[in-house]
């Protein structure tokens, strides 16, 4: 189960109030990732040792 403690804030959220926000919550067998904004819209999963590439693929497509 996910308490709301768990969420914690990209590091990336941006300037001010965090507008472009992602929050990730590292769980047992896979990493979740929401927007801050509509949390309840619902979640992307992904296995815990998949975590690190998606996300250097996600900032090779930045460049």
């Amino acid at each position: 189960m996910n308490t709301p403690d768990s969420w914690r804030k990209s590091s990336y959220s941006g300037a001010g109030d965090g507008n472009s926000c992602l929050e990730i919550s590292d769980r047992r067998t896979h990493i979740a990732i929401r927007d801050s904004k509509a949390p309840a819209y619902g979640t992307l999963t992904v296995p815990t040792e998949a975590f690190a590439p998606f996300i250097e693929c996600l900032k090779a497509k930045e460049l």
